[in-house]
């Protein structure tokens, strides 16, 4: 093979075992195939991709999407899947001959162009991880992809067997007449042909949580449970797992500095215990803390690392973390080795904790409280937690927001199957469940104060090293939890978040609020679930 500038390969001179025609792709110009992570910082700054901040971090712009084009995902509704997927408003069916004609149009747009390819895993369990090739126009994209996935050895790439494909195209936009498509923007998941497509958008978490979905679908058919979660160890290798939506802290809980991290974002719990998918972390980055997370911020500061739609100054090139210009969503993808306390294996044994993560921007729940089986698996279902006024257009007070699994946008199968798997578990280790509330205390914004991160963390730590468990609690009774009545370096009168709202009437009636809407929320759940589940509110 004749090594091009750059790292590059044309097309002919490509002698592997697998090119690109297998993917119907013929005739690019220079494919950059599985190049490092100093040549994909070349080619960002050459194509004017992005630019290289003070102390080396990669920043770039998404343009339009500046997060996850939730109406523009399908899945192709074809016969060998079609039973298994959970179709409705998140997995929404798109024709086959839909797909063959657009993936048709983005093989004839390749034609002559650079790409990039990254050969890599998702995965961290050698028994379960899968290869995956992403394909994408975009050198920033790949590197994302080098950060986001398991990096294959020199050998592994030798062996290199493709199971799931991800063609990305940011640049090609789709016409949704002709097409099909809900708009320009696109992301199709074909489980017979075990290829997604990517186009029309810049996000690159589009990537990332396309083979999330694919390992959603996958793995539970295998008895193997998956997780929206993020994953740490302590120093004997006692694991604590942490189911959350954006914004509940589940990154930044995880990344604790008494605590190993196993992954931030996506995890598998098999026979063995729990395993990340992930090589690397996509961490939420706005108005972020030295003094709060000095993990995370850290990683803001080193070479390797993409900055999603941070703002930077283009003479000093320094960043401003504090500036939402862009968007609320500024995020930092970088590898897990940036972080100095990991589990190298990414992988660790059965959970002695589960945390769930939950922002109560209606200020009623406590910041955190012991859960029963059943009542884990109401709160794992439900997927709650709440958007707060003025950070998405026509959001003007707390909203509530269900989620099923903490991750419906990713889970193709039936909720249900998730919590089953989840249940079992939990039952067959003697799993210790708490939920906590990382929101506000005292009230709604603007009445009461977000939780702060050192409390919530304080609470974390008593929860997993014991504390809380052999201490003494009280019943809430709206919402039937067991609340500590104690926590070390907490103020006692928190714990209850009725004892600091001024106005205990307007505590009782939102918290009644809260009820109903979880009540209204679980109605679709109560066929597939046992009385003493549904019964939890």
């Amino acid at each position: 093979m004749r090594i091009k500038k750059g790292g590059a390969v044309r097309f002919n001179d490509i002698t592997r075992g697998s090119g690109l025609e297998q993917h119907g792709i013929t005739n690019p110009n220079l494919i950059y195939w599985t190049s490092p992570t100093s040549v994909l910082y070349e080619q960002v700054v050459r194509r004017g991709e992005g630019l290289i901040s003070h102390l080396g971090a990669l920043t770039v712009k998404t343009g339009h999407y500046t997060g996850r084009a939730a109406n523009d995902k399908f899945i192709v509704d074809e016969p060998e899947s079609s039973s298994h997927i959970n179709w409705g408003k998140v997995n929404r069916p798109f024709p086959p001959e839909s797909f063959d004609h657009l993936y048709k149009k983005m093989t004839n747009y390749m034609q002559g162009r650079d790409l990039f390819v990254q050969d890599c895993f998702a995965g961290a369990s050698p028994e379960h991880r899968i290869p995956v090739r992403i394909i994408s126009e975009r050198a920033w994209h790949a590197l994302f992809a080098r950060n986001m996935f398991l990096r294959a050895t020199p050998e592994e790439l030798l062996t290199h067997n493709t199971e799931f494909t991800v063609i990305d195209l940011p640049a090609f936009h789709a016409q949704p007449k002709a097409d099909g498509t809900n708009s320009e923007a696109f992301i199709i998941i074909n489980f017979a042909r075990k290829l997604v497509i990517i186009g029309g958008t810049s996000y690159a978490g589009e990537i990332k949580k396309s083979i999330f979905t694919v390992l959603n679908y996958l793995l539970p058919q295998k008895g193997v449970m998956s997780m929206h979660c993020s994953a740490n160890a302590g120093e004997k290798g006692e694991v604590a797992i942490f189911f959350g939506l954006s914004g509940t802290g589940k990154t930044t809980l995880s990344a604790a500095s008494n605590r190993l991290l196993i992954g931030d974002d996506e995890h598998g719990w098999d026979d063995a215990g729990v395993f990340n998918f992930e090589g690397g972390c996509y961490a939420k980055v706005i108005n972020l803390s030295p003094q709060s997370e000095p993990e995370i911020y850290q990683c803001t500061r080193k070479f390797g690392t993409i900055l999603e739609n941070v703002a930077i100054d283009t003479i000093s090139r320094r960043i401003d973390l504090d500036d939402a210009s862009f968007t609320e969503n500024t995020r930092a993808s970088y590898p897990i080795t940036h972080i100095p306390n990991i589990v190298g294996a990414g992988a660790g044994g059965h959970p002695n904790h589960v945390i769930m993560l939950t922002c109560d921007a209606f200020g009623v729940l406590p910041p955190i409280a012991r859960l029963t089986p059943a009542q884990a698996m109401y709160h794992f279902l439900s997927g709650y937690t709440a958007k707060v006024a003025g950070t998405e257009a026509g959001v003007t007070e707390p909203q509530a927001t269900f989620s099923a699994c903490f991750g419906a946008p990713f889970m193709a199968l039936r909720p249900s199957l998730y919590a089953d798997l989840l249940g079992k578990k939990i039952a067959s280790h003697q799993v210790s469940c708490w939920l906590v509330n990382t929101g506000w205390s005292g009230g709604g914004p603007g009445v009461g104060e977000r939780m702060k991160i050192a409390y919530s963390r304080a609470l974390v730590n008593a929860a997993l090293d014991g504390t809380l468990g052999a201490g003494s609690f009280v019943k809430d009774p709206v919402f039937g939890l067991d609340i500590p009545t104690a926590c070390p370096g907490l103020p006692a009168d928190i714990l209850n978040p009725r004892n600091v709202w001024s106005d205990k009437g307007a505590y009782d009636a939102t918290a009644q609020k809260l009820v109903e809407m979880f009540r209204h929320n679980f109605e679709q759940f109560k066929s597939t679930t046992s009385p003493e589940i549904a019964s939890v509110l």
